[in-house]
């Protein structure tokens, strides 16, 4: 079990993006527990201000969790201030070329759901892509799913990581990897689990390069 907690390039990456469904110090508790586990937290909570955002990071830090491994969403300006690792950006954030030349020690993603849009971040500056939703969703009820040729499709026309979102599960996780994702992002997942340490080991499991899952928990 303690093999997953050292940074190997054999792995997939591990996102773990909030909820928008429980406090921050659950959050922040859940996220101390499997940091060994997780490659990048992302901070995504439309309803919080910016100094909960801001807290919240300061709190994820004092337990241990660099600021590296933090990413914010949308708020470029708040991750500029926390000097956390970088931002997500999406449809409603400033235009990614804009971030770029801004700010530019920043790590920015893009959410993207389709090649052209894929295309237009890469050419535009971002440093790797969020895609999905690629299988049914809790978060997205009643919208089709984009599917594995989808992601393979994503994949196959940009040079930068891809990381996949949306309904997975670490029985799914090893498509996702041999359809050309870099990693995965995960929220009700793990972050609501009955075990959430349990369930990012199983996720870390399913990531080996390759696809070869051997779930053990």
């Amino acid at each position: 079990m303690n093999d997953f907690n050292k940074k190997d390039d054999t792995y997939g990456e591990l996102h773990i993006i909030s909820t928008g469904e429980q406090s921050p110090e659950t959050f922040v508790s859940i996220a101390e527990k499997i940091n060994g586990y997780v490659g990048f937290f992302h901070i995504r909570e439309k309803s919080w201000s910016d100094i909960q955002y801001m807290q919240t990071i300061e709190l994820l830090h004092s337990k241990g969790i660099p600021l590296e491994k933090i990413m914010v969403n949308h708020r470029i300006h708040v991750a500029n201030a926390m000097q956390v690792r970088g931002v997500q950006l999406t449809y409603q954030s400033i235009d990614v070329s804009v971030a770029r030349k801004t700010y530019e020690s920043l790590y920015i993603g893009c959410s993207v759901h389709s090649v052209e849009e894929a295309v237009s971040a890469l050419q535009h500056g971002t440093d790797y892509l969020l895609y999905g939703h690629v299988f049914d969703s809790r978060s997205k009820p009643g919208v089709k799913p984009k599917g594995l040729d989808g992601l393979k499709q994503v994949a196959q026309h940009v040079s930068i990581p891809v990381i996949a979102i949306g309904g997975i599960t670490p029985q799914n996780t090893p498509q996702i990897i041999n359809h050309g994702a870099s990693g995965i992002a995960v929220l009700s997942g793990v972050l609501l689990s009955s075990d959430p340490v349990a369930k990012a080991i199983s996720y870390k499991h399913a990531l080996r390069k390759g696809g070869k899952n051997e779930e053990t928990v």
